[in-house]
C-alpha cells in the first residue's frame, strides 16, 4: 500500500517561493513543465537538478499540479509511482509523460527538452523496462574480473577513460585505495554488453562505490568530468605523465625531477646535476619512437625476426606472443614474448644466445639482461612482487620497414624517411615446466591477474602467481602444462585469451 508521505502532496498551485526565484532566470522552453520525484532521488540531488535544469531555461516546479506536463522519477518502481499519480488528484494523468531520469540527463547533455523516446518512458503497466534497467547479461557481474568475459569491444568507454586517468593520478599520489577502485570501476563496466545512459543502469553492479557514480552522474549529466579535467590540468600530474612516459623512468624518480623544479624533457637532459642511468639514456635516445604505439603488424615481424633467430640457436624452442597482442589488441606500448625448449635447463643461457645473435644482426639498439633468480624452495610467498624470477631482458631492437608483412606499414612520422623504427621488446624464458604460468601472467590483463590470484586466494586456499599454484590446504604444488589445467585447478571455465581485457 502506497502511503501518502511516500511521495510529495498534491497542492492547488499557489506560487510558490521557488517559482518567484525561479523567475529571475529566463525559462526557454515554455512547453515543458518539469516536475522532479524525489523519492529515491532524495532532497538535495533534487534541489541540485532542480538548479542545473533551471540554469539550462527548464521550467521546473518543486509542487505537481496540472501544469506540469514532465514528471521524472528515479529508481521507483512502475506500479508504485502510476499509483500515486492516480490518487494525485490531477484533472487528467493519461497527458503525463512519465518518465526515467534517462530522458532529464539526456536533455540536460543536450541543453534542451530532447524527443521522448521509448527508452525513457515509464510504462503505466509493468515495471520499468526502459534502457535505464541493468543490462540483462549483466545483471550477476562477478567482483572477480576472472569471472566475467570482456573482449576489446569497449561500450562504456567514455567512463573508463576517465576512471583510468583519475587512477593513474592516484597512483602518482600512492593513494592505494582509490587507485584499485577506480580500477576496478573500470573493469566492471568494461565487461557489459551495452552503454550505461543512467546510474539505474548501475544499480546492483559490483565494484561501483559513490565516488565511482558521482563521476559517472557527471559525465551522464554535463558528457564530461570535471574531476578528471582537473586533474588533467594539474601542473604535478602533467610533469610526472611526461616523465614516466621515458623508457626506464619510475614514479619516484618522476618526483625527484618534478620536486627539483624541472617541467620539461628538455629541461631534465639540460640539468647537470642529473645522472640518467644507461636504461634512461636509451628512453631519451628512441623516445620519439618507442612513445608511440605498436601496431598488431609491427608486432607480428617481430615475432618473426625473434622466431627464426631463436630456431636457429635452438630448432626445437617455442616462442609465445604474449600482453595486449594475444588478447586481440590492434596496438600496444611493447611487445612481450615467452620463450622456453621442451627439456628441462636447456633454457638457461638460451636469451644470451638469442642477444648475440641479435646483435650481429645490427638490430639490437639497447639490452638489459637480468638472469634467474627463480628458486622453488622459496615458494610459495606471501608477497606480491610485480616481476617474476625468470631469466629475461629488456630490449629496444630496430625495426626495417622491409621486414613488414603485407601492407601494414611502420609506424611513423609524417615526412620521417629513415625507413626504420625502434620498438620496445620484452623477452622472458621460464623453465618448461614453468611455462603455462607464466604465459597466463604475461597475457594479462593487469586486472584480470589481480582478481584471478585474489580469487584463488580467497575462494579456493590456493596461492597463484608466475610460478606456481599452491594449495594451501593439502600443502602441496599443484602441476599444469596449460593454461587450461590452471583454471580446471581453480574450478573455474577457461577464459580465452581474447576474453581476458579487464
Amino acid at each position: 500500500m502506497i502511503h501518502a508521505s511516500m511521495l510529495p502532496r498534491v497542492k492547488k498551485r499557489p506560487r510558490p517561493v521557488e517559482a518567484v526565484a525561479r523567475g529571475q532566470e529566463e525559462v526557454k522552453f515554455n512547453e515543458v513543465t518539469v516536475y522532479l520525484v524525489e523519492r529515491k532521488m532524495g532532497s538535495s540531488r533534487r534541489s541540485f537538478l532542480t538548479s542545473l535544469a533551471r540554469s539550462k531555461g527548464f521550467r521546473v516546479e518543486y509542487v505537481l499540479s496540472d501544469e506540469v506536463t514532465h514528471v521524472v522519477a528515479e529508481d521507483n518502481q512502475a506500479g508504485a509511482l502510476w499509483a500515486w499519480l492516480r490518487g494525485s488528484g490531477l484533472r487528467d494523468v493519461s497527458r503525463l509523460q512519465v518518465l526515467d531520469i534517462s530522458w532529464f540527463t539526456d536533455s540536460m547533455r543536450e541543453g534542451r527538452p530532447v524527443t521522448v523516446e521509448t527508452r525513457h518512458c515509464i510504462p503505466a503497466t509493468s515495471s520499468t523496462a526502459t534502457e535505464c534497467s541493468p543490462p540483462t547479461a549483466a545483471t550477476n557481474v562477478s567482483q572477480y574480473a576472472c569471472l566475467r568475459r570482456t573482449t576489446t569491444e569497449n561500450h562504456n568507454k567514455i567512463f573508463t577513460d576517465v576512471f583510468e586517468e583519475l587512477a593513474e593520478n592516484s597512483e602518482f599520489n600512492e593513494s592505494k585505495g582509490p587507485c584499485l577502485a577506480f580500477r576496478r570501476a573500470a573493469s566492471v563496466l568494461k565487461s557489459l554488453p551495452s552503454a550505461v545512459h543512467c546510474l539505474g543502469a548501475i544499480q546492483g553492479l559490483p565494484c561501483l562505490g559513490e565516488h565511482t557514480k558521482a563521476v559517472m552522474e557527471e559525465i551522464l549529466i554535463f558528457g564530461r568530468s570535471f574531476k578528471v579535467e582537473e586533474v588533467q590540468s594539474d601542473e604535478r600530474y602533467q610533469a610526472l605523465k611526461l616523465f614516466t612516459s621515458v623508457f626506464g623512468v619510475g614514479p619516484k624518480t618522476a618526483e625527484k625531477w618534478y620536486r627539483r623544479g624541472l617541467r620539461s624533457l628538455k629541461e631534465i637532459l639540460a640539468e647537470p646535476n642529473i645522472q640518467l642511468n644507461r636504461m634512461q639514456r636509451a628512453g631519451f635516445l628512441y623516445y620519439m619512437d618507442i612513445s608511440k604505439a605498436v601496431s598488431k603488424a609491427e608486432a607480428k615481424a617481430l615475432r618473426s625476426i625473434i622466431e627464426e633467430t631463436a630456431h636457429w640457436i635452438a630448432p626445437d624452442s617455442k616462442l609465445a606472443l604474449t600482453g595486449g597482442f594475444r588478447r586481440g589488441k590492434e596496438y600496444g606500448h611493447d611487445v612481450d614474448f615467452l620463450l622456453t625448449v621442451p627439456e628441462m635447463g636447456k633454457e638457461e643461457g638460451l636469451l644470451l644466445r638469442v642477444i648475440d645473435r641479435l646483435r650481429d644482426q645490427g638490430i639490437l639498439l639497447y639490452c638489459e639482461h637480468q638472469g634467474s633468480t627463480f628458486d622453488m624452495s622459496k615458494l610459495p610467498s606471501r608477497r606480491f612482487e610485480a616481476m617474476d624470477h625468470f631469466e629475461k631482458c629488456f630490449l629496444i631492437l630496430r625495426l626495417e620497414e622491409g621486414q613488414m608483412e603485407g601492407d601494414g606499414g611502420l609506424q611513423k612520422d609524417p615526412g620521417e624517411s629513415r625507413g626504420w623504427r625502434a620498438v620496445r621488446v620484452d623477452l622472458v624464458a621460464p623453465p618448461v615446466d614453468r611455462y603455462a604460468f607464466a604465459l597466463l601472467g604475461w597475457t594479462g590483463s593487469r586486472q584480470f591477474e589481480r582478481d584471478l590470484r585474489r580469487f584463488a586466494r580467497k575462494e579456493r586456499g590456493m596461492c597463484l602467481d608466475n610460478h606456481a599454484l599452491y594449495d594451501k590446504t593439502k600443502k602441496l604444488f599443484l602441476p599444469a602444462t596449460s593454461e587450461e589445467d590452471i583454471f580446471a585447478h581453480l574450478g573455474l571455465e577457461y577464459v580465452e585469451p581474447w576474453q581476458r581485457n579487464a
